[in-house]
Order: structure tokens, then C-alpha cells, then sequence
């Protein structure tokens, strides 16, 4: 996945280039598609899925509608294969970050803290956008949400069980599945409205929240000095 982004963006610089140079350029329709998803990855992830409008990414790209139909038939189908493009990627990061088998509590904040970067803050919610006007689209990223989650999050669990950071007793079965479930009422913009919850300090709260309610003394004072040192920054 890293080497697909690192060969679109070579690809993207020799685009703008050919056309500062005003030099003809081949580009093949598998590029062309590519580069689709990816701008209006962008654009989605800062504006919203409702808010930004075909008009909108075509302008960005420079490029007329007609191109962009003909990759897509209309702008649901481009929302759901952005909104997948984008689950690969963070997935594939999430997993990677899984792999360096890292402190269990350190590693829930690593991937927090991934996210927040991925996802820009969700200050245009554009998953509360996703699950309102694609309810179909949403459901299904829901469910592959949730395959992944419950992996990474089973595994952490029985690591810090292991390494006694966590409460030997705990069911984590049942903490996988809340685990899961809050992290997608957070984003629910009824519930907790970016007026007076910013996403950043929504996760900070939850993750204390979970981990002190699972956490053993050695793991609280794990977790304190985390939270010490994030407040630093």
C-alpha cells in the first residue's frame, strides 16, 4: 500500500510537470482512476462526502466531469471506492503498527494517534456524512471496521493480560465489542457535536476510559506516564 502512494505521487509530479512544460503526456486509464480516488480521498476527508460536489474535484484536478464518468458512473460509487481506498490504508497501517508487538497500552495510543493524523481531526465529521447520506456504504465500511478491530483489539488485550499490564479476570470478548461500539458512538455527531467535543480530545478521554477501567497498578502507572508526557507536547 506505501508503495502504491509513493508511486501516485511520482505519477502526480510528472503530470504537473508535463503541463507546466506543456508537453503531451500518455496517461493510462488505470493511473487516471487511481488519481481520482486519490484526490477525492483528500477532499472528502477535509470537506466532507456531502459537501464537496463533482464540480468541486474536478476543478481540483483540472480535469472536466466527462473524466470523471467515465470511471465512475456517479458520485456514490466514487464515495464508496474512495471510502475503501482509505479503510486499506489506515487498515494496513494499523497493522503494521500491531506487528511491532509493542507495549499493549503505547500501542492503543500509536494508533490513535495515526488516525487523528489520517483522518485531519474529522473536523468535517465525514463519517457522521458517510453513515447519514450513504447508509449502505457506511454499513459495509462498519463491517469490515469491526473484522479488523476486533483482531487488533482481541490481540492487545490477551498480550497486556499476558504481560500482567492488564486485569487477568477481565472478559475480553466483551471488551473487544465495546471497545468497538464506543469508538464508533464518538463519532456520532447527535451524541458528542464538534462544537464542544473536538475528535482529538473524544479519543484521549475514551482511551484513558478504557484503559484505566481494565488496567492493573503496573499498568496504570504505565498509562499515567503516558498521559503526563502527551500533555507536554
Amino acid at each position: 500500500m506505501q508503495q502504491v502512494l509513493v508511486n501516485i505521487n511520482k505519477m502526480l509530479k510528472l503530470w504537473k510537470l508535463s503541463r507546466f512544460l506543456k508537453f503531451p503526456i500518455v496517461v493510462s486509464q488505470s493511473f487516471m482512476k487511481d488519481k481520482i480516488i486519490y484526490n477525492a480521498s483528500k477532499l472528502f476527508i477535509t470537506y466532507g462526502f456531502k459537501s464537496v460536489t463533482m464540480d468541486d474535484i474536478a476543478n481540483h484536478l483540472g480535469i472536466s466531469k466527462k473524466t470523471i464518468y467515465q470511471h465512475f458512473e456517479n458520485k456514490t460509487k466514487l464515495v464508496e471506492a474512495t471510502t475503501m481506498h482509505l479503510f486499506e490504508i489506515i487498515s494496513h497501517k494499523i497493522d503494521c503498527i500491531c506487528e511491532l508487538k509493542k507495549n499493549p497500552i503505547e500501542e492503543l495510543y500509536n494508533i490513535k494517534s495515526f488516525v487523528m493524523l489520517h483522518l485531519k481531526d474529522e473536523k468535517s465529521s465525514p463519517q457522521y456524512q458517510l453513515k447519514k447520506y450513504y447508509p449502505k456504504i457506511s454499513a459495509t465500511l462498519k463491517k469490515k471496521q469491526f473484522e479488523v478491530m476486533q483482531e487488533c483489539v482481541t490481540e492487545n488485550l490477551d498480550r497486556g493480560v499476558k504481560n500482567k499490564i492488564y486485569r487477568s479476570e477481565i472478559n475480553i470478548e466483551f471488551i473487544s465489542r465495546i471497545y468497538f461500539n464506543s469508538m464508533i458512538s464518538i463519532k456520532d455527531q447527535d451524541l458528542f457535536p464538534l462544537t464542544n467535543f473536538s475528535m482529538n480530545m473524544l479519543m484521549d478521554n475514551f482511551l484513558e476510559y478504557h484503559l484505566r477501567g481494565i488496567c492493573t497498578p503496573s499498568g496504570v502507572d504505565i498509562l499515567t506516564k503516558i498521559i503526563n508526557k502527551n500533555q507536554k507536547k
